[in-house]
């Protein structure tokens, strides 16, 4: 083995981080290849790399027995006492069998072995790399689109978007830089591949870990998250500290922070409400920014009514349903929403279980606004 082979085995270590001892065991099993196809032996043998003096040698390796029935891979004991008389049967003796040409034959075979086990070191390496990721954000660069995926450069490894995680209506460009979530990472033939997502719930619960520290740091915890990507969320928030707003943390000083986020999803409107562990103040929250008069839980069935002013059906219903398809999806409760006068008339409302206190009055400036902002989930 030369000099240079050596230089090169020591840069592959430091530029790739792959082991030399890798690299090593990697041209001692090419060279063992390349013996048995290019001199024809099926006998078991073993090369020996001397890093030192730069000398490979091969040794062929045959066991110990009384009677031989495979002279390549058996000696008897008899021959191997000739060979060296403390030789006992089940010991395994080594003889060298290195031809002479054999260093430029083995240096072709062994360049095909040694370049595979390198790439497939680097893969594991990657996938080690990328595995641990998964459930992460990462920003990737974007390289290549086709009519199925969106190819995005995360540094060391090609991740794909597929069609279905991409959010309706967005517009990729090559180098354009994005934030996805990786969903899965998996070793195939080609290598590690890794799947990533921009629809998934799991991107937004990151991104608000990213722009909230109180939420990084555990003061506040997101209960839960619906979402409709590119269009609307609801992320329920929970505070751990008494003395701590959970939406205002979130929203951030003049709705900064959420403005952040929402820039980044491209304007996903989304909905920041309080965690409660009674059902009632919950689902009411959910509902938001539609002002709630009454719920009614079902426990048995997880189900609830909700009274709402008349004027506020159609904003608390959302359009084409969507307002109350995530609130039920945030809270884990069916919803079934009555105007005032329908419920009045059924005898729901008011009830002798009606404890709901609305949290709004009915002349705030609050629910002006609310109407303003959702006049279009209306129409």
């Amino acid at each position: 083995m030369s000099s240079d082979l050596l230089d090169a085995l020591n840069a592959l270590e430091e530029q790739k981080g792959i082991s030399r001892d890798v690299l090593i065991e990697a041209i001692e099993a090419a060279l063992v290849t390349a013996y048995k196809r290019n001199f024809n032996q099926a006998q078991n043998v073993r090369v020996d790399l001397n890093l030192d003096k730069g000398s490979i040698r091969v040794f062929s390796r045959k066991d110990v027995v009384e009677e031989v029935e495979d002279d390549r891979l058996q000696i008897s004991l008899e021959d191997a006492k000739v060979i060296n008389p403390a030789y006992q049967l089940e010991d395994i003796v080594e003889q060298e069998v290195t031809p002479r040409n054999f260093g430029r034959i083995a240096a072709q075979t062994a360049k095909q072995v040694v370049t595979q086990r390198v790439r497939e070191a680097e893969r594991g390496l990657i996938y080690e790399q990328y595995v641990d990721r998964e459930d992460d954000i990462v920003t990737g660069v974007v390289e290549r689109l086709d009519a199925r995926n969106i190819y995005v450069g995360l540094g060391k490894v090609e991740a794909a978007l597929p069609v279905n995680e991409q959010i309706q209506g967005e517009t990729y460009h090559p180098h354009d830089r994005i934030k996805v979530y990786i969903t899965k990472v998996e070793r195939t033939t080609r290598g590690p591949q890794v799947i990533v997502s921009r629809t998934h719930p799991g991107l937004l619960r990151r991104l608000f870990e990213m722009e909230v520290p109180e939420i990084y740091e555990g003061i506040v915890e997101i209960k839960s998250i619906a979402r409709e990507a590119g269009d609307r969320s609801k992320i329920s928030v929970y505070a751990h500290n008494e003395e701590v707003d959970p939406v205002g943390s979130c929203v951030g000083a003049k709705g900064a922070r959420v403005q952040t986020i929402v820039n980044e999803l491209n304007g996903e409107k989304i909905d920041i409400v309080e965690w409660s562990e009674d059902p009632v103040v919950f689902v009411a929250n959910a509902l938001s920014p539609s002002k709630v008069l009454d719920v009614q839980v079902n426990e048995e069935e997880k189900s609830t009514t909700v009274v709402v002013p008349d004027y506020q059906l159609s904003l608390a219903i959302g359009k084409r349903g969507q307002n109350a398809r995530l609130a039920a999806k945030l809270t884990g409760w069916k919803i079934d929403i009555k105007s005032e006068t329908d419920a009045r008339e059924l005898g729901i409302y008011p009830s002798a279980t009606s404890t709901f206190v609305p949290a709004v009055d009915e002349e705030s400036d609050f629910e002006e606004v609310a109407v303003d902002l959702y006049q279009d989930d209306e129409e």
